[in-house]
């Protein structure tokens, strides 16, 4: 089936009127830390720490920033020029050694779309979750194979950064599942790109699995061009960080978004308060499960 999509591009300028906040990102050993989320907590502002951990953001100082990365503790900081931020690794208690018995004889791929309606957006840090249910079938094929996202890239190789999470008691995305963040690269044009999570040895939870594509605002994937304004003598540089994740239009009851430093969920309710199915968009995403 052929699909039709849309790519609605914004501009993400910063305000003269803010400062320009620098800084690095490092662990307790004093070694930089990539690809750390760094958010404006409760607003859809925010940045990634680059392979050497630096960052810069341009916000009123004083507002607080939320840092978080896999494997480390989560920090919150009040926004001052030149930040050295230290993050503490989390300590994991090791359970049981388990032996994986895979047979991989069959597998089954899920969380297609029926519409072939994609769009992507330039949405700013915020990024948001596809939540996939179990069905009780998924214990014949309860390992994650496979996993496809389909993005806009106008560069020759961009990255992004994807998180697989359990469900917490509020039906939001909870504990990751993996220990180290997840960090993949997809070519240029329009395309589905398949990552192979095989030694990763992910097994489909029994409530249900939260899978999220976090862009990664580093120099890699910056793109800058100069566009034309109404006054010919002061054009605007236009920044767009790749890639850009496609959405599908479906009909889902609540839609997940991680913004400002949490997860918040969101549905649309009638007069009685009961919730309601909506056409929403949600990240294209697929997964193949095996045996």
């Amino acid at each position: 089936m052929k699909l039709n999509t849309l790519i609605f591009l914004f501009s993400w300028f910063s305000i003269s009127l803010f400062s320009q906040i620098k800084g690095k990102v490092v662990d307790e050993n004093n070694l930089p830390v990539p690809y750390v989320n760094i958010v404006v907590e409760q607003e859809n502002i925010g940045t990634s720490s680059d392979v050497d951990g630096t960052f810069s953001l341009a916000i009123k100082e004083g507002k607080t920033l939320v840092f978080s990365a896999l494997g480390y503790e989560k920090k919150k900081i009040s926004a001052s020029e030149n930040m050295l931020v230290v993050l503490p690794s989390t300590t994991y208690e090791l359970g049981e050694v388990s032996i994986v018995n895979k047979k991989e004889t069959k597998q089954i791929e899920i969380g297609k779309s029926e519409n072939s309606l994609h769009q992507a957006f330039e949405n700013g840090p915020k990024f948001d979750a596809k939540f996939f249910p179990y069905q009780q079938s998924y214990a014949k094929t309860k390992f994650i194979k496979k996993i496809s996202i389909f993005t806009e890239n106008a560069l020759e190789d961009a990255s992004v950064k994807i998180h697989f999470y359990e469900v917490n008691p509020d039906g939001l995305p909870g504990d990751e599942l993996l220990e180290k963040d997840y960090i993949v690269s997809v070519k240029k044009g329009s395309r589905r790109t398949w990552f192979d999570l095989s030694k990763l040895n992910l097994i489909f939870p029994k409530k249900g699995l939260f899978v999220a594509v976090e862009r990664l605002f580093i120099e890699k994937n910056k793109l800058e061009k100069t566009v034309a304004t109404a006054d010919p003598n002061k054009p605007k540089i236009q920044r767009v960080y790749y890639p850009l994740p496609f959405y599908s239009f479906v009909d889902r009851e609540y839609t997940y978004t991680f913004m400002g430093g949490s997860w918040q969920k969101e549905s649309k309710k009638d007069s009685d308060g009961k919730v309601l199915k909506a056409k929403v968009f949600e990240p294209a995403i697929h997964l193949i499960l095996t045996n």
